[in-house]
This record gives structure tokens, C-alpha cells and sequence, in this order.
């Protein structure tokens, strides 16, 4: 019976993920409006999720349950916000959820991608880039600080499906707290909308990785058949090289297996934190040059605070992350190489990495006064100056999609 409910799980595992790619693939093939409408759909999905989830944790911890239970913040008294019997265990845990939200943090960078193929960019990255304060207080944050609330980080079912290395649905915090209060048919609503948040992930990514790879062969740093688009725009090949990797997703079925996906996840979320470092590094030299040649930052389309030291507060930060997310390598007895280069192996390939191109192309950095911050900027000045309506806001754009003020222009321009 157990082998057959192992087998039945497998066979629904790989049904979920080959529809993944089939859909994901369709998304991703045909430009970039589909794309968007899809990611603006499932990000719908996304949005009523947290929803759902904040005003389930409001509801009941003022009472509304069927357990008439008004637990409040009980779980912050008992058993406390951090396990952890001394400071330094809990500073351990602060350490290890640093690392998990490193992984999870990962993505905002990716709408600048999207601005090659946007209709109006300086106006509508603009507004997308704005709402990241936003995401990042309502998802992150708040999303925390809820979870805290609705469970206690010693519930005996949470600590024996991570245990058990349950990654599912089943893992997840608030499906544990509905099943705790006895309440039924919420805890499906919640897995049937992780479903959208799972393939809106994978959409961006496929979208994203596909992008930078064609960005790589553009500038010569990949192989020139990879600059092959279709006639929407679409870098077939690298798209095709794209999506030979979530079969690796695969791997997950396998026990053995999934210390190899661990292994590329850590190294993958490594990669994201030191993309973040390589992004503060390029702004610092990107302030240095309007300095030096005199342009105004605020004259551009958007103009960030508190900077440069913002980003070296971020720069500092974030390299103090990718050095001590593996501090439980050089625990005493805990050191072998397998868990070194799990850990450590980005560190050192992009390093690695850089200055192996720099040899070898013979590139050299570029002085302040020698970088160009014109480019293409008289041309895109020309094309945005071209549309004869103002820019759509977002509720009217979802307005319209039910079918209201269709009368409003979106985006005629004048050729």
C-alpha cells in the first residue's frame, strides 16, 4: 500500500512538473506581451494569496476560529520569537534564516530585464522598480513577522515534516496553523494559489535566464548561434539551452538526488547574493561617473535616495552574507570538503571567473570621465516622444480588462 502511495505521488510529481514546462515554454516562446499578460495574471494570484493569508492571521488571533481561541501574539511569549537556549544558538538561527531569505529575496533586479522589450520603459520600469519598496514590505516583512504569529516554531507537526524533509504544501506554516484551529477547506484555497506563485517563479526565470543568455552572446562573452531570434523577438536558441535545466527539478524524487539539487541551490542562491554585490559595485563606479562628467542623477527618470551610501551600506552587508552563510562548515567536527564546496564554491569560481576574462580579452577598467552614459539614450528619447497619450495607469489597464473604459487610448503613437 505505502509502495503504491509512493508511486502515485511520483506519477502526480512528474505529471505537475511536465505541465510546468510545457506552459512555461509556451509562455516564454511567444515575446514578451505574452509573457507579461500571463506574469500580470499569476502576480494576481500572488497578491490574493498574501491576502488571504494576512487576513486569516488577523481573524483568528483576535478569536475568529472555531476554537473561539484569541491567541494573540501568545507564540512570541511561549515558546518565544528565536529558538535557541543561549545567544549564540540564537544568532546561529538568525544566520540560517539570513540564508534562507537570501534565496527567496532574489528577483526585483529582474524588471530592468524586461525594459528592452517594453513599450514606454522610462515610465513604466519606473512605476514597476517603485512598487519594490511596497513587495518588499508587504511580502517579506509582513509575511515574517505573520508567520510568527500563526505558529510556534516548536509546533510538533512543523518540526516533524521538516524533519522528514517534507518541502511541499505540507510544509508550509499556515497550512499547519489551519489544520491546528480546525479549519477545513482553507488550507486547499492556500495550495491551489501556491500553484500560481510556483509557476509565476518559474516564468520569470525561464524569461530572465533566457534574456541574459542572449545579452552574453550579443556582447561576445557566448557562443554567436545564440543571437538567432524568431521573428517576435524571441532568442530561440538560447531559450531551447534554457530550458534543458528545470529537468533537474527531477532530481527531487531521488533521495540521493536531492543533496544534488541542494548542492545547486546553494550554489545558485551564492551566485544571486554576489549578482547583488557585482549590481552595488556597478552603481558605485555608474555615481562616480555622473560626478566626474557632470550629470545631474535627478535629470534621469528615476533618481534614487540616500546615495552612494545606500549602496555601501548594501555593498558591506551583503558581502558579509555570502562569506558567513556557511558558518556551520567550520563548526568544530562539522568540516568536510563536500559541505565547503557546497557552500563556498561561488566565492571562489566568480572571482575566478572575472579575472580570467579580463586576461584574456585584455580588457581594461574604464576611468570616470570615460564612461559612456549617452548610448542610445537620443534614440529612445525619439521613440517615447513618438506616443501622443499619456501612459496607462495600472487600474485603468485593469479596468479594461473586464471590459471598462476601453474608450481610454493605451500607447498610440504619432508613426
Amino acid at each position: 500500500m505505502r509502495k503504491n502511495y509512493r508511486l502515485a505521488l511520483r506519477a502526480m510529481y512528474y505529471i505537475h512538473r511536465g505541465q510546468k514546462l510545457i506552459t512555461s515554454s509556451a509562455c516564454n516562446i511567444l515575446a514578451v506581451k505574452a509573457y507579461g499578460e500571463a506574469e500580470f495574471w499569476l502576480s494576481g494570484g500572488k497578491v490574493l494569496l498574501i491576502l488571504i493569508l494576512y487576513c486569516f492571521t488577523f481573524v483568528t488571533m483576535v478569536g475568529g476560529n472555531p476554537q473561539k481561541d484569541a491567541y494573540g501574539f501568545r507564540h512570541w511569549r511561549d515558546p518565544g520569537p528565536m529558538p535557541g537556549s543561549s545567544d549564540l544558538g540564537r544568532f546561529e538561527g538568525f544566520l540560517g534564516s539570513l540564508w534562507a531569505a537570501s534565496f527567496c529575496i532574489v528577483g526585483p533586479e529582474y524588471i530592468s530585464m524586461v525594459s528592452g522589450e517594453a513599450k514606454r520603459p522610462r515610465a513604466y520600469i519606473k512605476t514597476a522598480f517603485k512598487t519594490v519598496y511596497f513587495r518588499f514590505g508587504a511580502f517579506f516583512i509582513l509575511g515574517a513577522l505573520c508567520v510568527g504569529i500563526v505558529l510556534a516554531y516548536n509546533d510538533p507537526e512543523l518540526v516533524s515534516v521538516l524533519a522528514a524533509g517534507e518541502s511541499s504544501a505540507a510544509a508550509s506554516p499556515y497550512v499547519i496553523a489551519m489544520k491546528n484551529l480546525n479549519i477545513g477547506g482553507l488550507p486547499h484555497l492556500v495550495n491551489a494559489l501556491l500553484i500560481t506563485s510556483i509557476f509565476s517563479a518559474g516564468n520569470t526565470y525561464t524569461y530572465c535566464a533566457t534574456r541574459s543568455l542572449y545579452s552574453l552572446a550579443i556582447e561576445g562573452r557566448a557562443p554567436k548561434i545564440l543571437r538567432k531570434c524568431t521573428k517576435n523577438g524571441v532568442p530561440i536558441y538560447c531559450f531551447c539551452v534554457v530550458m534543458i535545466f528545470p529537468f533537474l527539478s527531477f532530481l527531487q524524487l531521488s533521495d540521493d538526488s536531492a543533496k544534488v539539487l541542494t548542492w545547486l541551490t546553494n550554489i545558485i542562491t551564492a551566485g544571486g547574493v554576489i549578482n547583488y554585490i557585482v549590481m552595488c559595485g556597478t552603481y558605485l563606479a555608474f555615481y562616480k561617473a555622473c560626478k566626474v562628467q557632470g550629470l545631474d542623477r535627478k535629470t534621469l527618470p528615476y533618481c534614487g535616495y540616500f546615495q552612494p551610501y545606500g549602496t555601501w551600506i548594501a555593498l558591506c552587508f551583503e558581502i558579509c552574507v555570502v562569506f558567513v552563510y556557511g558558518y556551520s562548515t567550520f563548526k568544530p567536527g562539522n568540516f568536510t570538503l563536500e559541505s565547503f564546496f557546497t557552500y563556498y564554491t561561488m566565492v571562489g569560481v566568480a572571482p575566478i571567473l572575472f579575472i580570467f576574462w579580463k586576461l584574456f580579452k585584455r580588457t581594461k577598467w574604464l576611468k570616470p570621465h570615460e564612461v559612456d552614459l549617452v548610448w542610445d539614450a537620443p534614440l529612445i528619447d525619439a521613440y517615447e516622444a513618438s506616443f501622443i497619450t499619456p501612459p496607462v495607469g495600472f487600474w485603468t489597464e485593469m479596468l479594461q480588462l473586464i471590459g471598462l473604459k476601453r474608450n481610454v487610448p493605451v500607447d498610440k503613437r504619432a508613426v
